[in-house]
Formats: structure tokens, C-alpha cells, sequence
């Protein structure tokens, strides 16, 4: 069984500056653990098949135009249902006035009750890509994580291969480190993985013969970030003359993990070889190939030759 990821109250009502008018607890102690928000317009009606009690309820004009049109007895016994289900949370948008009887039943259920000036639909939206960055499955990987020209680039491979001295030529570079030696990676949809390095060893980084060092001290709040969206993936290995290394790039390959597909390469290394300018040449292809460009087609191409390709996905446990 999976995971569940939970976050307290308290971080929804500072992130997005909620008024309070009323709550059973502190809010630090009331737990949030599902990451969908749900419009009660159908359970004020009545309907309640399919109904996930677990969910944030928010009510804007819609919901407070249809309770105006009932009677005050009709009014009062739909919020009491909705309430008995024990909701998380309830939330006014758009700065409705609410009815007196919403504080008295949700004091009766312990249901939380809040509000906010922003309009329903911005509310929602905001509130869905927070809690789906929050509670998101994740997993912690060892590497590096780096954005290089806007691509956010995670970094593997074999410990002392190179890793955070690539890194720190990357800084040194222009580009921005979010995370050495521990990358937490989340999956925020079902496309797209976000990366960030755990808050108590943010923007520090070992080199070996040196130690650690604090990369904002150093290079200043430009050569850092929190967290990007990882767009490739790049294995760090010793050069082996045995092995025979893509030197086309027709085949797509890519990693999965938590079920997303990543594009993925393995670079060799050998004294001589410049990884961090590899690097950026591999974050700018990587561009050119989400804009549909690739330039080993083109090539292929233009000497008429046909071009056979093939993706290989390999999980992330292949590492």
C-alpha cells in the first residue's frame, strides 16, 4: 500500500491568508489528507452517491444562489447533512456573507469554517496545484539536481563519479543548483515530476578535498532555486571501452519513476572530457527534441536513409 502524505490545516490558511470563522482546534493539529476540492452544489441538493467526505468543500455564487432560493427549514437541514459527514474543511469564497445557522452546525460537527475574497474558480484552481505539490507521492533519490537553461536536470551515478564537482561547474556556469546528494521527487501529475532538496541541507554541497560549502553564500541567491521540474535525467559513468555508447541519438530513452516517464542519457566520463558543457549541450537537445526537432532525423534524413527508431523505458530500479 502506498503512502499517504498529509499536511496540517495550518499551511492551507497561511499559504492562501484564509479568514477563520471558526475552528474546532488549532490548526496546526487538524489534519488534511486528500488532495481534491469539491463544489457541494449536488449534496446541498441532496445527492450524496459518490460523495468523498474526505475532500475540501468550497461554495461560491452558484451554491449561495441556490440555498437563497429554499426555505430557511430546507436550508439548514442540507447544510446539516453536509456537515454530519465530518468535511475537513469548508471554505466561502468570493467573501459571501454566510447564513447564521453554517457557524452554529459547524461547531455542532467540528467542522472547520472559513473564508476568502478570491473568486471560486482561481480559489479552486490554487488550491489543487498546492495540495497536489504537498501531498504528492515521492520518493528520495542520491544525485544532483540542477536547472540548466530552463531544463531541470537530475544528475546520477556511482558515488565520487563526479556528481557535485559537475554541479559546481554548472554554478560556476550561470546555471542553478536546487539539490546535492538528496533529491526529494515528487509527482505532481501524472506527467510531470518536481524535485527539491530537503530543507536541512539546502544549498550546501560536498567537494571532496575541500568539504562542504554553502553554494547561496558563495555564488549569491542567483545560483540557487527550491525546486523544478526534473526534464531529464543524465547517469554519470566511468568510461568503459568495452561498452558501446550511442553516438546517434536516434532511440528515445527514458526512466520511470512514480509512473511518469522521463527522458534519460548515460554520459561517459574520462579525464579531458568537459561534463558540464556535455551537460548543457544535452539540456539544449533535450529542448529541441520537446519542440520537435531532432537533429539525428534531419541527418538521417538528408542521406536518405530511413530512420528505424525505438524508445527504451527502463524503471527506475534499473539504476
Amino acid at each position: 500500500m502506498s503512502e499517504i502524505y498529509t499536511l496540517p490545516l495550518s499551511d492551507i490558511v497561511k499559504e492562501f491568508n484564509l479568514e477563520i470563522l471558526y475552528t474546532p482546534s488549532n490548526p496546526d493539529n487538524i489534519i488534511i489528507s486528500d488532495n481534491d476540492v469539491n463544489r457541494p452544489g449536488l449534496q446541498l441538493m441532496g445527492f450524496y452517491e459518490y460523495f468523498n467526505a474526505e475532500r475540501i468543500q468550497v461554495c461560491g455564487n452558484m451554491e449561495f444562489a441556490y440555498m437563497a432560493s429554499i426555505n430557511e427549514d430546507v436550508r439548514r437541514a442540507r447544510i446539516d447533512a453536509l456537515f454530519a459527514t465530518k468535511i475537513p474543511l469548508f471554505v466561502v469564497a468570493r467573501g459571501h456573507e454566510i447564513y447564521p445557522e453554517m457557524t452554529e452546525i459547524a461547531r455542532k460537527y467540528a467542522v472547520p469554517l472559513m473564508r476568502t475574497d478570491r473568486s471560486t474558480s482561481d480559489f479552486i484552481a490554487a488550491l489543487i496545484a498546492f495540495l497536489n505539490v504537498k501531498l504528492a507521492p515521492r520518493i528520495t533519490r542520491h544525485g544532483v539536481l540542477i536547472e540548466v537553461y530552463g531544463e531541470g536536470v537530475l544528475i546520477v551515478g556511482e558515488s565520487g563519479v563526479g556528481k557535485s564537482e559537475t554541479a559546481i561547474e554548472l554554478v560556476k556556469r550561470g546555471h542553478r543548483l536546487v539539490a546535492d546528494d538528496a533529491v526529494e521527487i515528487k509527482r505532481v501529475s501524472d506527467i510531470s515530476l518536481v524535485g527539491s532538496s530537503p530543507d536541512n541541507i539546502r544549498h550546501f554541497l560536498e567537494l571532496r578535498g575541500i568539504g562542504i560549502i554553502n553554494t547561496r553564500r558563495l555564488f549569491g541567491m542567483g545560483a540557487v532555486k527550491v525546486s523544478e521540474r526534473i526534464d531529464l535525467i543524465i547517469e554519470l559513468e566511468a568510461w568503459n571501452n568495452e561498452k558501446v555508447y550511442d553516438r546517434m541519438g536516434v532511440d528515445d530513452e527514458f526512466t520511470s519513476i512514480l509512473g511518469v516517464k522521463i527522458p534519460s542519457l548515460t554520459i561517459p566520463i574520462k579525464p579531458g572530457r568537459n561534463t558540464a558543457i556535455i551537460i548543457e549541450v544535452a539540456a539544449m537537445n533535450n529542448r529541441q527534441k520537446k519542440m520537435g526537432y531532432n537533429a539525428a532525423e534531419e541527418l538521417l534524413s538528408n542521406l536518405g536513409l530511413q530512420v528505424d527508431k525505438k524508445d527504451k523505458v527502463k524503471s527506475w530500479d534499473e539504476f
